[in-house]
């Protein structure tokens, strides 16, 4: 077993596809492939997304867009992000879609998305502001929620209510489009033409909560091993600081994963599958390795840092954070780590 190993399961993607579609219908389903989706591999995702029926793919960047073009001729491909001063250059010949957030300069040659501020504060147009620019070619006008994956729903519903009065206010060719994972799984009229779908294509909880309770099924994996097992005395300690000193005789092993890996400096206290018992993680995580406290495994047994039940949204309570931060953090670079697709 190598130090690192990330498994991305495509079946289990194509059953969260198929289970985001059904939610969506008869809005179409894009796939939201950035950031290298989300840690699991752009290229075999948004092939599968494709493949199961997903007409279109969204990108932060327009180099995402490029490279996604190259491989992929046909589908929409939109960047959602901000175009630096020049990428016009790069977006054309591509032919990508691209969002924009501002009238100021607007590319005339580009299939163009007018991304409005419903109640998000971040990029977009005031409600107030959007006109459809005379001699430019828009195709669609989008919006994104601030809060849909939370219990009240009242600042959501105060948001898709803005964006319906827009749709009223614009000619029914245009594709309209707001809902993120969260609202898709949530709420039936925030539809409308398009659904953009992120982190539930991955089997990730939009709501922070296990994936299972919303139809869908963590796609990655990540293992690795016990390289060592030490037995600390009562007083004795493991890692950086001291942070965990034993108060009896206690067995510890080494895993040859750390925050170089992606396995944060913060997960002290968080829990692992070790030959399948759940374990907790102990001391200070290092750049290269951590620590376990152990019952009787021994050296050389797996150890699941996600899946086989250990979820990340475990580890992001642990950290205070989102689950997707946890996915999109784990090193893929193959000096470190093994990485392989299968599709059961």
């Amino acid at each position: 077993m190598r130090r690192s190993e990330l498994t991305i399961d495509l079946g289990a993607l194509r059953r969260n596809v198929r289970r985001l579609l059904e939610a969506a219908a008869p809005a179409e389903l894009w796939a939201v492939v950035k950031a290298d989706a989300y840690g699991h591999g752009a290229f075999e995702v948004a092939r599968v997304a494709l493949e199961e029926g997903a007409p279109a793919l969204c990108v932060a960047t327009v180099q995402e867009g490029v490279a996604l073009r190259e491989a992929f001729r046909e589908p929409r491909i939109l960047v959602m992000g901000p175009l630096a001063p020049g990428e016009e250059g790069l977006a054309g010949p591509a032919r990508l879609d691209v969002a924009i957030s501002t009238l100021d300069h607007v590319p005339p040659a580009l299939s163009l998305h007018l991304k409005v501020d419903t109640g998000m504060g971040r990029y977009g147009l005031a409600p107030a502001e959007l006109v459809i620019p005379a001699g430019t070619s828009v195709v669609g006008v989008m919006s994104h929620l601030a809060t849909a994956d939370e219990k009240d729903e009242t600042f959501a519903r105060r948001q898709l209510d803005v964006f319906s009065e827009l749709r009223e206010r614009f000619p029914r060719d245009l594709l309209f489009h707001v809902a993120n994972s969260a609202a898709t799984l949530r709420f039936p009229d925030a539809g409308f033409g398009a659904v953009r779908c992120g982190v539930a294509l991955y089997g990730l909880s939009p709501f922070g909560d296990d994936p299972r309770e919303h139809g869908l099924e963590p796609v990655l994996s990540w293992r690795s091993y016990v390289a060592q097992v030490k037995e600390l005395r009562r007083g004795e300690s493991t890692g950086y600081g001291r942070r965990f000193v034993a108060k009896r005789k206690t067995r510890v092993g080494l895993v040859p994963v750390g925050y170089a890996d992606g396995f944060r400096r913060g997960l002290t206290g968080t829990e692992v599958a070790v030959a399948g018992s759940r374990r907790p993680v102990v001391g200070t995580v290092s750049m290269d390795s951590f620590a376990v406290e152990l019952g009787d495994e021994q050296e050389g047994d797996p150890v699941t840092i996600i899946g086989d039940g250990v979820l990340a949204e475990e580890h992001a309570r642990v950290l205070g954070t989102i689950n997707y931060e946890i996915t999109c953090g784990i090193g893929k670079e193959p000096e470190r780590a093994d990485v392989r697709y299968v599709d059961g």
